[in-house]
């Protein structure tokens, strides 16, 4: 029988002082969740994981090297992911190079030393200072011409008062600007105070002509005396229905009213309105005009009635009123006598 609660154990096997018990070795990911474990490989504990490697199969240390082996890694992803190499294919290069080339060409064309503006050639201008022409395109030499737009400096140069139509070009490979101008004609002279003003079909007042200069073939002259004509300057324009009839009036001839004068002479008065006469002779009252009361259209009747009334009598008559294409009266010519 065994006794217990004595001082001496009962024989048999004793554990030893030294060992120690065995415990299960765990994985590296063991840690972690389920849905993460074997994306690192099993390892000891408190072992470093090792570092990827790079593009050559070496692995990456630390500093330098490191960001070397990283920038190795990125340039090689296309190798270790073959379906990247889709991104670039034959087609994309060409155009990738092709934006490359297309920048560079626009650098150099539109840089400040390339095809640099060498002159401005100007035509032969009679009513426009060339020097304004300079001066309202403000083109300096050495101007890449790339970079001119010809179409705010065409309207600039319409904008002066002379100028009907402008064109302008870039000649290559001189470098040059070519200025194309269109002037406008003169089919009036309007004497308003002191000057005479050229007027063109639209009844602008483009340019002054000097008292001594000669007028442009086929250009007549009209008076203007009414009150206000000596403000007018050139860049004004002329009523459309004042240019109408002045137009029809000047081109009047002395035969066609059947006048023995060598020319006649138009006239508006502030009384009278237009005025057609002729020197130390007679005057004719052809009226005020508008296009409700007195339209212009009457006027070829007015010149029949007018070469009736002079027909056999001119030297007789001193002034004429034309009231209409049918009506009209005459003051003779005073005599010695009288």
């Amino acid at each position: 029988m065994k006794r217990f609660g004595g001082s001496r154990r009962a024989a048999g096997a004793r554990p030893s002082k030294a060992a120690r018990p065995v415990v299960a070795a765990r994985s590296a990911d063991a840690a972690l969740g389920r849905e993460t474990r074997g994306l690192v490989g099993v390892g000891r504990a408190g072992s470093p994981l090792p570092a990827p490697p790079d593009g050559r199969g070496r692995r990456a240390t630390s500093g330098s090297a490191g960001r070397l082996g990283s920038a190795v890694a990125s340039i090689a992803l296309p190798r270790r992911f073959p379906g990247a190499r889709r991104l670039l294919t034959p087609a994309r290069a060409w155009g990738l190079l092709g934006m490359l080339a297309a920048g560079f060409l626009y650098s150099f064309v539109s840089g400040p030393s390339a095809f640099a503006l060498a002159k401005v050639d100007l035509p032969a201008l009679r009513w426009t200072d060339p020097a304004v022409i300079r001066t309202t395109l403000s083109l300096d030499e050495g101007t890449n011409v790339f970079r001119i737009d010809p179409g705010p400096l065409e309207r600039a140069i319409e904008a002066l008062p002379a100028v009907a139509d402008a064109d302008i070009r870039v000649a290559l490979p001189e470098a040059s600007v070519v200025v194309t101008i269109e002037e406008r004609e003169a089919v009036l002279a309007w004497k308003a105070g002191d000057g005479r003003l050229l007027v063109d079909r639209a009844g602008v007042l483009f340019a002054t002509l000097p008292e001594d200069a000669t007028l442009p073939f086929g250009v007549a002259v009209v008076q203007d005396r009414r009150v206000g004509s000596e403000r007018l300057t050139v860049g004004d324009r002329i009523d459309a229905v004042d240019l109408d009839v002045a137009t029809r009036l000047a081109s009047l001839s002395p035969a066609d009213v059947g006048s023995a004068a060598s020319r006649l002479s138009v006239r508006v008065t502030q009384g009278d309105g237009f005025v057609v006469l002729v020197d130390r002779g007679w005057s004719a009252v052809f009226g005020f005009y508008s296009p409700a009361t007195r339209p212009a259209d009457m006027i070829p009747g007015q010149v029949r009635l007018l070469r009736s009334l002079l027909a056999g009598r001119e030297d007789d008559l001193e002034r004429i009123i034309l009231a209409s294409e049918t009506d009209g009266t005459y003051v003779p010519r005073a005599t010695p006598s009288d």
